[in-house]
């Protein structure tokens, strides 16, 4: 189960913190991934981790303002989103990916309910 926690709504150019607290003791095995949908749009890849926390890949809108991070001890993944923008305006899900640093939707297994971020301009 994946449960994610931090959103809320802030002005551009602020900062949030996305939390996803995981249960289960398979969760440092997997990579884990961050999505967003819009209103109107698909989903689509923001960030994601490798098991170890080694090695992250972003996508190319995001890339500078947020990090992904993980702590396997608590069992927990982190996304800081700084420099936000009305665009990234969204409800973000956290993922537990069976491929690796993937950037598909369809290579994720387990999701979380999400949480809404709204950037106002």
């Amino acid at each position: 189960q994946l449960v994610e926690s931090g959103g809320g709504l802030v002005q551009a150019g602020g900062s949030l913190r996305l939390s996803c607290a995981a249960s289960g003791r398979t969760f440092s095995s997997y990579a884990m991934g961050w999505f967003r949908q819009a209103p109107g749009k698909e989903r689509e890849f923001v960030a994601a981790v490798s098991w170890s926390g080694g090695s992250t890949r972003y996508a190319d809108s995001v890339k500078g303002r947020f990090t992904i991070s993980r702590d396997n001890a608590k069992n927990t993944v982190l996304l800081q989103m700084n420099r936000l923008k009305p665009e990234d305006t969204a409800v973000y899900y956290c993922a537990r990916s069976w491929r690796g640093l993937r950037v598909g939707a369809d290579e994720y297994d387990y999701w979380g309910q999400g949480t809404q971020v709204t950037v106002s301009s």
